[in-house]
């Protein structure tokens, strides 16, 4: 890792292998930056998608509907309760092509801090824009949702590629799952401020449609503040090695932009099969998680009749317990390896899905140990799900694949969310819409157990680690 810091550090001046850095002191410096991205833009994950957008621009929608329950989005007629899921994956169906050009100029250029700190201020800007969603303005709260979604499935993308630069292949797994914990601890530790506002809003003077929209906007701010740590501490270009192939075509000449360096990309993807089968496999159990997240205060309001505290309390305790859960699940993979143990994390999943779809409404206790549940499941399968991918990406390619990575990752998921919708639309019931998701699971766990890891890694040319 070089030793430059972030004012010095050029695009075509990249950093070293993290396992032949001499400043180590510089390493956990850049360590921290990263994870204190995570920490900052948590909040817009935890407060906005998982708590409280959710069930608020539902009401906004209904709010807004006619007799027959519906809105008219853009001419389209569709139920009041389907506008949130609806609107995140369409935001994500738009981040995908974003993403995919912002990490190939990110690769190209070396600006890949430039780019995810502009997507992030972006993104903190529409979230703080939130607080002006009242009354029945539910088309305002999907463009501020779309705007803010892919800004942080941008920024997130481009934050991911720094990850083999900061940790030799070994350290990659606990370094990551130190990443999901600090963004667990930030977005926990904003929510616990968040829920004393909203059960204290009438000593606050406030209404409590004031206080969520109060909420929403704390964590802009927040993702604001805290994005300034990643803008001194991390370097201008991610990675180990420079993308000498992003820098030039095959004859020798410019690149001759970003849509062709993507067309370069798309096309030497299928070079490494292996890769891609493992990318399917996160794409589809991921999907059926960041579903379960985003649409649980959803489900928790509708059909289990949760009001908002107990939404806020079990959010929180999703965010306390998945800090322990990355850890102790980073654990274990350092000792059965990360593919093993995202399998079993996979078969938890379909035990908290199922206990969701029988649990009993307005019945608290219950919701708070499947809170537990998704808790101590989350954090780990993502942190090693990353960890993992970034083993089988070639080097200097990191921008660009995590881009693709990123289509499925907190928040950005796009098939679920449809499918979620799809299964309400039909049948007007949330708990059919839940165990829709079955099949995400089912067949993630079926391809992931078919990866060759190993000879994965071997073929893009990385070190193998010890354990996998």
């Amino acid at each position: 890792m070089s030793t430059t810091n972030s004012a010095t550090h050029l695009p075509d001046d990249p950093p070293t292998d993290p396992t032949t850095a001499d400043d180590g002191r510089s390493l956990r410096r850049m360590q921290f930056g990263w994870y204190i991205n995570d920490w900052a833009n948590a909040a817009f994950s935890a407060t906005v998608l998982t708590v409280f957008l959710g069930p608020y621009l539902t009401s906004v929608a209904k709010d807004a509907a006619d007799a027959a329950g519906d809105v008219h989005p853009l001419g389209l007629s569709i139920r009041a309760g389907s506008f949130f899921p609806y609107t995140v994956s369409f935001s994500v169906l738009l981040s995908v092509a974003v993403m995919l050009l912002t990490g190939t100029v990110a690769d190209r250029t070396g600006r890949h801090k430039e780019l995810m700190c502009g997507f992030a201020y972006v993104g903190s800007l529409a979230t703080m824009g939130m607080f002006f969603l009242d009354g029945d303005r539910y088309l305002l709260g999907g463009a501020l949702l779309v705007v803010a979604n892919i800004s942080y499935a941008v920024s997130v993308a481009l934050s991911y590629a720094y990850l083999p630069g900061l940790a030799s292949p070994d350290e990659r797994d606990k370094v990551s799952s130190k990443g999901w914990a600090y963004g667990y601890a930030g977005g926990g530790l904003l929510l616990i401020a968040n829920l004393a506002l909203f059960q204290g809003h009438d000593a606050f003077g406030l209404d409590s449609g004031t206080a969520v929209r109060i909420c929403l906007a704390s964590a802009g701010l927040w993702w604001a503040l805290f994005t300034i740590v990643p803008m001194l501490r991390l370097p201008s270009r991610a990675g180990i090695a420079p993308s000498r192939t992003a820098d030039r075509t095959k004859d020798g000449e410019p690149a001759a932009g970003s849509l062709r360096e993507l067309a370069r990309t798309l096309r030497g993807m299928r070079e490494h099969p292996l890769t891609l089968l493992y990318l399917a496999a996160f794409l589809c159990y991921n999907d059926g998680i960041q579903t379960v997240v985003s649409q649980a205060s959803l489900y928790g309001s509708e059909e289990l009749g949760m009001d908002q505290t107990s939404l806020v309390t079990a959010v929180l305790l999703v965010q306390v317990v998945a800090i322990g859960g990355a850890l102790l699940l980073g654990r274990i993979a350092h000792r059965y390896g990360a593919k093993r143990t995202i399998l079993g994390s996979l078969v938890g999943w379909v035990v908290t899905l199922a206990l969701g779809y029988f649990m009993p409404a307005h019945q608290p206790a219950w919701f708070y140990v499947l809170a537990c549940m998704i808790g101590l499941v989350l954090g780990g399968s993502q942190a090693l799900s990353r960890s993992l991918f970034s083993h089988l990406i070639p080097p200097g390619r990191e921008a660009e694949y995590f881009s693709f990575y990123k289509v499925s990752d907190r928040g950005t998921s796009w098939m679920g969310p449809l499918v979620f919708g799809l299964a309400y639309q039909i049948t007007g019931s949330y708990r059919s819409a839940i165990i829709s998701l079955l099949v995400f699971f089912v067949i993630g766990f079926a391809v992931l157990l078919k990866v060759p890891v190993r000879r994965a890694i071997e073929a893009v040319g990385n070190p193998v680690p010890e354990r996998l």
